[in-house]
């Protein structure tokens, strides 16, 4: 891929930089708004949601249905600029993209199944004479600010919604991946739809604070980092949040369980995408009856997984976004070491490959232990009692997804009732994720859910029409 200049500046325009992690060539050049931009951005917005409001359900399906396959057949396209800007894996990018496709596939059948009810007023005292319903209105202009996890999908759960519902986007994508975005919104023109109702703004925090701030934003849906979250929160005044602000997933691994297949998902779930997954397994606690032949399998199978170019099919663990996100899963991993923790595969670093890794006797004091470390790295320990892996598996104050594995159903149910997280998965890594359910956190972990269906009624409100006769 040679070098382009995007959105060619006038003089004194900030300029961004866009690399690929794994080899740090600057892959384009991306013209920069600034704070001086907010004006325009929301009058091009304003107008976009004006548009967006005047379109019927059934062209707003037929828009996202025809974008479906357009990204369908752009497929091998997308994924190659994932590879390249995000550092995935060209086998987790093609997987990328088929979910993408399915997210925006969901957002067109929702755009006209969901459109609201019949209220039976008659069934109250003084409704005798009343017939009525509710609909669901678009709240209007929506900003979103997306991740470069998943740089395609996680736009796509964004956009595919708001469309869905009538509104305008603002869509401010990651700095580091701010192409991938850009595919998605060309996808979507490509498809027909008119080109105010969404604008793509690139800039740094400066800019997305100005537009958090705007009263005319009606939504700020966010998925992202705790501290931006509540930095989010501080400005937005009175205007709807959803928030995705990460986890630090738990696993609980009892005697019961049929251990290779539990290893082999654990693996999965801790390294996929380089463990910058926010639903990834960081925490596997195991009965300590099978903790030794767990802890073995788990640290043999990491030691086979192949790290290093994602453009490679036979790479399992691509470059982490930045030798800097890297450099800090390192420190993270040797801090828990200078307290006692013991690594048993993985912890090598070449530039912004950090190998898999796990590790155990973490001491719950560490950072390993008690924050994201949406990197590629595990921790083990073991547990005595039911009671006490969920108390652990809680104790952190935020949570995405928990998994759990056992043969009884009894337990497998009454685990999953006490595990405090927003999806718990039995007999699977925590990372399991389908774009049609709800998604989000439990206790300070995130607010509204994700999932086409949910995303929707996030982002549109019931207007109640009243008959009397």
């Amino acid at each position: 891929m040679s070098v382009v200049t995007i959105d060619a500046p006038v003089t004194e325009t900030p300029m961004l930089e866009v690399l690929d992690p794994y080899s740090g060539e600057v892959i384009a050049h991306l013209a920069q708004h600034t704070v001086d931009d907010v004006e325009s951005i929301m009058a091009r917005a304003r107008l976009g949601s004006s548009l967006s409001r005047g379109l019927t359900r059934f062209e707003r399906h037929g828009i996202l249905d025809r974008a479906a396959r357009i990204l369908e057949g752009r497929a091998e396209e997308a994924a190659t600029l994932i590879v390249r800007e995000a550092g995935k894996t060209i086998t987790q990018a093609r997987k990328e993209v088929r979910r993408a496709v399915t997210t925006i596939s969901l957002s067109a059948e929702t755009a006209r199944a969901f459109d609201g009810e019949v209220i039976p007023f008659d069934a109250y005292e003084g409704g005798a004479n009343r017939r009525g319903w509710f609909t669901r209105e678009p709240l209007g202009v929506i900003l979103a600010i997306t991740p470069y996890n998943d740089a395609l999908n996680l736009v796509a759960h964004k956009l595919g919604p708001a469309i869905a519902g009538g509104n305008a986007v603002i869509l401010k994508p990651s700095q580091f991946t701010p192409l991938t975005a850009r595919l998605l919104v060309e996808v979507l023109l490509e498809a027909g739809l008119p080109d105010e109702i969404i604008t793509t703004v690139h800039g740094d925090r400066h800019v997305a604070q100005a537009l958090v701030a705007v009263r005319d934003i009606r939504m700020v849906s966010f998925t992202g980092g705790f501290a931006t979250g509540e930095a989010i929160a501080r400005t937005a005044g009175l205007k709807k949040l959803a928030m995705e602000l990460g986890g630090n997933a738990p696993v609980l691994v009892f005697a019961d369980a049929n251990i290779p297949a539990a290893v082999e998902a654990c693996v999965s779930g801790a390294f996929w995408a380089a463990g910058q997954n926010c639903v990834g397994a960081q925490r596997i606690l195991i009965e300590r009856s099978v903790y030794d032949e767990f802890r073995d399998r788990f640290a043999a199978r990491t030691s086979t997984l192949r790290a290093g170019d994602p453009t490679d099919a036979a790479t399992d663990v691509g470059p982490m976004i930045s030798e800097a996100a890297a450099i800090r899963a390192e420190r993270v991993v040797d801090d828990a070491v200078r307290s006692g923790a013991r690594v048993l595969a993985g912890h090598r670093r070449e530039g912004s490959v950090y190998w898999p890794t796990a590790v155990e006797n973490v001491s719950l004091t560490c950072e390993l232990w008690g924050e994201e470390a949406f990197a590629p790295v595990v921790v083990l320990t073991p547990f005595d009692t039911e009671a006490e892996a969920v108390a652990e598996a809680n104790s952190i104050d935020y949570a995405l997804h928990a998994g759990a594995f056992t043969s009884d159903l009894t337990r497998a149910l009454r685990v999953a009732e006490a595990l405090d997280a927003g999806g718990v998965m039995i007999n699977d890594s925590s990372d399991y994720r389908i774009d049609s359910m709800p998604f989000g956190g439990s206790k300070y972990g995130s607010m509204g859910r994700e999932g086409v269906r949910f995303a929707y009624e996030e982002m549109t409100q019931p207007k109640v029409t009243c008959i009397t006769t």
